[in-house]
């Protein structure tokens, strides 16, 4: 068991204020595997003035310097690619062989990414007699989440700190582990003191303190859609910049002339990855009505090769949820289903064979959604796909847009032709159309209440940066 006892602030390891700590359950063993500090006001006092006393240098270092940094980082993150892939295996309960994929390649691709556009906010645009620069925004405030925490910490840090600004970084207190190696890979290839601070806590405890900070000129939150109003209130009177990624219920729309078999494997996978933990998942998949029952069969075929166990034992391909809580969360919304109506293709509430511990939930497939079922409404948050049927692409569009989300979307068509003029109507952030995958160009964040503001992207980038007018040039 791990006993992490300090927090990083201001380029050293530094004792807590306070003598609390917070335990780290393996959800796989149910069993605490680690334990991280509970920082208190003090604590995030303290690193949000070392940010604020680095800023102004780390600000004006020339952008090359910036990169290389960045790029150092990145190269130690493939030297420690084991490490943090085994962060995520104890912690998220991510399969060993998957892990490395899912929660790591892309991070060290993001670091690489951001330090390529430090150059950025050294270019000046001429408009007539006006000079538009780039200023970093300041002391930044990052909440991540648990579902893929390195993930979520790097698309927010690497453009931060590309942009001249300083942070202070609080990952879920169910999945810290990878943040204090990110601190250790910090301090070894020279980061400037101040320019990257670590606490831990509970996020409803210290989130607000961090959101409210009268030294903090932006927060960066990705959590659920409650949990982020409470921070956009507590950022309000200090008006600083609030960027938010929150939940999603996103639809994927297979249409009468798509490959059925194709689009529902790509359905299904999509959902069952990382155990259904994933805010852009397309939780609902609009099949044209005359094909549903082919659809539900071959969705509860594919979903029954999935091979839910021990995340540490090669061959599984689906672990546990994180914890306790998210079990009977996900197990709640499959009792719903059921009650609501909806017909159970496969999986439901019993314990996954052979599996008497751990936070484990069947693979669940449900037919005859309608929209306005609970199950079709909510973010779940687990293994549990929704099919639901439609008769003419209008209908499936009006179902596509009927939620208060709007983060992602799909559409499996015949080919891109005919799927991107149905792309055009879905009200989603972000929309992939046939296999298309994950891409750091593509800015990623949502309409209505799935969020405000980009990850990735060069938009990610103009996150943390204010734009200054210079007239008269």
């Amino acid at each position: 068991m791990q006993h992490l006892t300090h927090f990083y602030i201001n380029g050293s390891w530094q004792a807590p204020h306070g003598n609390e700590c917070l335990e780290v359950v393996d959800p796989a063993t149910e069993v605490a595997c680690a334990s991280v500090p509970r920082a208190t006001q003090e604590d995030i006092d303290a690193a949000v003035h070392a940010a604020r006393q680095a800023l102004p240098s780390w600000a004006a270092t020339p952008a090359s310097e910036r990169h290389d940094l960045l790029m150092a980082a990145a190269k130690e993150m493939q030297r420690r690619y084991d490490e943090l892939r085994d962060a995520h295996v104890l912690t998220v309960g991510s399969p060993i062989e998957m892990a490395g994929a899912i929660h790591v390649d892309g991070p060290i691709e993001g670091m690489q990414y951001y330090a390529e556009r430090a150059s950025r906010m050294e270019e000046v645009e001429q408009r007539g007699s006006v000079s538009l620069v780039r200023e970093p925004i300041g002391v930044c405030a990052l909440i991540n989440p648990w579902n893929y925490p390195l993930h979520q910490l790097i698309g927010k840090l690497a453009p931060a700190l590309a942009a001249g600004c300083t942070v202070v970084a609080k990952p879920a207190e169910q999945t810290p582990l990878q943040d204090f190696i990110m601190a250790e890979i910090f301090e070894e290839v020279g980061l400037p003191p101040g320019v990257f601070n670590l606490v831990t806590g509970v996020g409803s405890d210290i989130g607000p303190i961090m959101a409210a900070h009268s030294d903090v000129d932006m927060i960066s939150f990705t959590g659920s859609t409650r949990a982020g109003v409470q921070v956009a209130e507590n950022a309000a009177p200090t008006v600083k910049r609030v960027c938010q990624e929150l939940g999603g219920k996103s639809p994927l729309v297979i249409t009468e002339n798509a490959d059925l078999e194709a689009a529902v494997r790509l359905g299904v996978e999509n959902v069952m990855a990382n155990t259904g933990q994933t805010c852009d998942a397309f939780t609902r998949m609009l099949v044209p009505r005359a094909l549903l029952k082919d659809a539900a069969a071959l969705a509860g075929n594919i979903a029954r090769e999935q091979v839910v166990g021990d995340p540490k034992r090669p061959g599984t391909t689906m672990g546990p949820v994180v914890s306790e809580r998210q079990k009977s969360i996900v197990q709640h919304f499959i009792r719903r289903g059921l009650e609501e109506g909806a017909t159970l293709v496969e999986g439901g509430l019993d314990a996954p064979d052979h599996l008497d511990r751990g936070y484990y939930v069947r693979p669940t497939i449900f037919s005859d959604v309608k929209n306005d079922m609970e199950i079709a409404q909510e973010e779940i948050f687990g293994p549990v796909l929704c099919l639901l049927g439609y008769d003419s692409i209008d209908e499936a569009i009006e179902i596509a847009n009927d939620t208060i989300y709007g983060l992602s979307s799909a559409v499996y068509a015949r080919d891109v032709n005919e799927a991107l003029p149905i792309a055009r109507r879905i009200q989603a952030g972000q929309c992939y159309l046939q296999e298309a995958e994950f891409s750091f160009e593509a800015p990623f964040g949502g309409y209505k209440q799935s969020g405000n503001g980009r990850e990735f992207g060069e938009e990610g980038l103009l996150e943390y940066v204010e734009i200054k007018s210079i007239i008269g040039t």
